[in-house]
């Protein structure tokens, strides 16, 4: 993997895990505040997806970005209808990140949290039922006692992060920095991709872009709440590898 942007050092490589990690390293804001980077897929006409799924948009470089990704963060957030969709199972440890999780006071591997107002979730998968560390389920006030039940008889956490049944993405964010889960990690979909971006906590966006058209009518990464004024984020890095560009930005 070469870097495109800024330019590169001499010799540079980004090839191994180490690199990457440095590469996409968290900044450290003042005051401990929390840090939600979002991670996406699009082809080249801007889809999120191909036969409702983002697999096939994907590479093996976009995997080991992925991987390293959720290697860095403590938690990843994602929406019901991804879970499903994409076949969600626990994160894993990884040995070539347990001394730099360590030094970082992080657990083995990052905690997965699911937003459903609904919890129409199979607890009987993995990604509840043999975790690393507990599943953590995002949901409102007002959600459903049975499924509620359901999930922490699984094993799983329940979070409330909102009024109603509904979540709150501020709520959410403060919810998960109480819990000491401050680098924050989210991979969609779409829909809770683009609540969390309206209101306006979404810091940073990795966005791989495939080299590939699948034209069609898929969504876009984010698909939801519009932003009255759009935001305007900056460029940070970009990086090549067999023609998918991983690019990465900051807001402001």
């Amino acid at each position: 993997m070469r870097r495109l942007f800024p330019a590169p050092a001499p010799a540079e490589t980004l090839d191994t895990p180490e690199s990457l990690a440095d590469a996409y390293a968290y900044p450290e804001p003042p005051g401990g505040e929390p840090w939600l980077r979002a991670n996406m897929v699009s082809s080249l006409d801007g889809a999120a997806r191909h036969d409702g799924r983002s697999q096939p948009l994907s590479s093996d470089a976009d995997m080991r970005v992925f991987g390293v990704l959720r290697a860095l963060a403590d938690v990843v957030v994602v929406g019901a209808e991804t879970v499903r969709q994409e076949g969600y199972r626990p994160a894993r440890a990884r040995e070539a990140f347990a001394a730099r999780r360590a030094a970082a006071g992080q657990g083995p591997a990052a905690t997965i949290a699911v937003v459903s107002a609904r919890l129409d979730l199979d607890f009987s998968l993995p990604l509840f039922t043999e975790p690393l560390v507990p599943t953590l389920v995002l949901t409102g006030e007002d959600a459903p006692a049975d499924r509620v039940a359901a999930a922490e008889k699984a094993g799983a956490r329940v979070v409330r992060a909102g009024t109603g049944r509904g979540v709150d993405p501020a709520r959410a964010v403060r919810e998960l920095a109480a819990l000491g889960l401050r680098r924050m990690l989210a991979e969609g979909g779409p829909r809770l991709l683009a609540q969390f971006a309206a209101a306006g906590v979404v810091d940073e966006l990795c966005l791989t872009i495939a080299p590939l058209l699948t034209a069609g009518d898929a969504m876009r990464i984010m698909n939801g709440p519009g932003i009255a004024d759009p935001v305007r984020f900056s460029p940070v890095s970009i990086l090549e590898e067999e023609g998918f560009l991983f690019t990465r930005y900051v807001r402001g």
